[in-house]
C-alpha cells in the first residue's frame, strides 16, 4: 500500500513536467484559429513557391490558419521596413508574422532587436530535428531560440556531363577549365545569394587556413586574408560569359542559361536541384550536381518570428507544421522542392532523402560576406 501511494504522489508531483508544455501548445493552437499569418519569403523559385501553396493548403485545412506568401526578391528590405516599423514605434501593428532567413539577416534582426521572444522551443516538432546538423548556429551566430530550422542548403555545380565529362572540384582547376572554355561558365552578380556564396566558397578554397573567417571580419586583416580570391577573380572574369562584363541577376537566369545551351555549368544552392531540373525536363538528361573537394560551403535555413508580429500563434503553429515529417519529406522530394530535411532520418517516412549530400564546410562569420560583397562592388560592379 506504501508503495502504491509513494508511486500516486510522484506522479502527481512529475505530471506538470510534461503535462505543462501540452497544455500550452492546446492554448497557441486554439488561439491561432482564425489567424492570418504573412511569410515573407523568397520568391523566385516555382518549385518553393508550389511547396508553400501546399503547406498553405494543408494548414488550412487542419489548423484554420491562412498562410500567405508574401513573395520577394531579397528578404533585407523586409528587415529594412521592420527596422522602421521599431523606430516608429510599432510594437503591435506588424506587416509580418514570418520571415525566412539565415546569415547576415539573422544578425542583423538579432542585432537591432527585431525578433520576438525565443520560440522554438515551445514547437513539438523541435524535438524531431537532427541535433547533429549545424542548426544552433546561424553562420557562427547563436541561434538561442530565436528561430526554427528549415531546411540545409549546400552550394554545388550543375554541370552538364556531356560537355563537362571531367568537372573543376577546386579553384584552379575551375579557374583552368573556365580559360580553356571562355563564355561556359559564369556567377550571378553579388550580393545576389549564390553570387556571394561563391565569393565565400572560393575564399575557403583559395586560403590554407580557413580559421580567420569563422571571426569577424574586423579581427582581421581582411585585405590579406581575401588577396588571394581577388587575385583568381581577376585571372576568371575575362573568360566567363559575356567576357565578365554582365552576369546573371540570380540562380534562376544562370539555370536558364545552363538549360539552353548557354552554359555548361551552373551554381545552385540545393543538392538536389539538379536531380529536380533533369525529372522536370527543365535541364538536360546528363546535368549532375559537383561540389568542391574539400567540401560545399554549407548553411541551415531558418523562419523567424519578428517583434511585432499580429499572428504570433498562427506563426508558431505554421513553423511546427513545417517540421513535421509529412512536411520535410514532402519537402526533400527533388521532384517537389529537393531541399533536404532537417530531421533525423528516423522520425522521416521510409524512402526521405537524408539531410546532406555532400562533406560541408561551415558558412563563415556574416561580416565577411558584408566585406566581400562591399569589396566586389568596388572592384567589378557596373
Amino acid at each position: 500500500m506504501k508503495n502504491t501511494m509513494a508511486a500516486l504522489l510522484l506522479a502527481l508531483i512529475t505530471l506538470p513536467s510534461w503535462a505543462e508544455p501540452q497544455r500550452q501548445w492546446q492554448q497557441t493552437l486554439q488561439e491561432a484559429r482564425g489567424q492570418q499569418v504573412y511569410l515573407h519569403a523568397w520568391g523566385g523559385s516555382p518549385e518553393v513557391n508550389r511547396y508553400l501553396a501546399w503547406s498553405a493548403d494543408e494548414i488550412k485545412k487542419r489548423f484554420d490558419i491562412t498562410l500567405t506568401q508574401v513573395k520577394v526578391d531579397d528578404i533585407a528590405p523586409s528587415i529594412a521596413s521592420l527596422l522602421a516599423q521599431k523606430r516608429a514605434g510599432k510594437a503591435r501593428e506588424g506587416t509580418m508574422d514570418l520571415l525566412w532567413v539565415n546569415g547576415e539577416n539573422f544578425k542583423s534582426m538579432k542585432d537591432n532587436a527585431l525578433l520576438g521572444a525565443p520560440f522554438s522551443a515551445e514547437l513539438p516538432n523541435m524535438a524531431l530535428v537532427d541535433g547533429g546538423l549545424p542548426v544552433e548556429r546561424d553562420f557562427t551566430v547563436p541561434v538561442e531560440g530565436l528561430e526554427a530550422p528549415w531546411g540545409m542548403g549546400q552550394l554545388n555545380l550543375m554541370v552538364d556531363k556531356d560537355r563537362v565529362p571531367a568537372p573543376p572540384t577546386n579553384a584552379a582547376a575551375l579557374l583552368t577549365w573556365t580559360q580553356a572554355h571562355p563564355g561556359r561558365f559564369t556567377y550571378p552578380k553579388p550580393p545576389q545569394f549564390h553570387g556571394s556564396s561563391f565569393l565565400k566558397q572560393m575564399l575557403l578554397d583559395l586560403i590554407p587556413d580557413p580559421a580567420p573567417l569563422y571571426r569577424p571580419a574586423g579581427q582581421s586583416d581582411a585585405a590579406r586574408v581575401t588577396a588571394p580570391l581577388w587575385a583568381f577573380l581577376d585571372a576568371l572574369h575575362p573568360s566567363l560569359w559575356r567576357a565578365g562584363k554582365l552576369f546573371p541577376t540570380g540562380a534562376a537566369e544562370s539555370r536558364q542559361l545552363l538549360d539552353d545551351g548557354e552554359l555548361d555549368m551552373a551554381l545552385s544552392f540545393n543538392p538536389q536541384e539538379a536531380a529536380y531540373g533533369v525529372l522536370s525536363g527543365n535541364l538536360p538528361e546528363r546535368v549532375e550536381a559537383v561540389v568542391m573537394q574539400k567540401g560545399a560551403l554549407t548553411n541551415a535555413h531558418f523562419l523567424a518570428i519578428p517583434f511585432n508580429a499580429r499572428a504570433r500563434a498562427g506563426a508558431k503553429v505554421v513553423v511546427n507544421f513545417l517540421l513535421s515529417p509529412e512536411a520535410q519529406a514532402r519537402k526533400a522530394d527533388p521532384a517537389i522542392w529537393g531541399d533536404p530535411s532537417v530531421l533525423r532520418p528516423e522520425a522521416l517516412p521510409q524512402g526521405t532523402l537524408p539531410a546532406l549530400r555532400f562533406a560541408a564546410q561551415a558558412e563563415p562569420h556574416p561580416s565577411w560576406q558584408l566585406y566581400l560583397e562591399q569589396e566586389w562592388a568596388r572592384r567589378y560592379g557596373q
